[in-house]
């Protein structure tokens, strides 16, 4: 059987080879060291609580922002 060329695979699709062979592990490193190498998340420090959303507006409006995900109309609104 043919290994895919990972290199030229995009993330989205590098991630769900890694989900459906969770045992390759060349895979999972060259996943990892491409998210490392392109460095587009927001770190943010450990929630006490879902409240604690409404403090990180930056994390809220980079989900909003992400076409992939589906995200509620309510999302930034955790006070309730």
């Amino acid at each position: 059987m043919t290994e895919p060329d990972f290199n030229t695979m995009n993330l989205k699709k590098l991630r769900q080879y890694i989900l459906s062979h969770r045992e390759d592990n060349e895979a999972f490193y060259t996943f990892v060291d491409r998210v490392d190498k392109e460095k587009n998340w927001i770190n943010n420090p450990p929630l006490d609580s879902i409240e604690d959303m409404n403090n990180y507006p930056d994390f809220l409006e980079k989900i909003k922002k992400d076409k992939g995900r589906k995200t509620p109309e309510h999302l930034g609104d955790f006070s309730s």
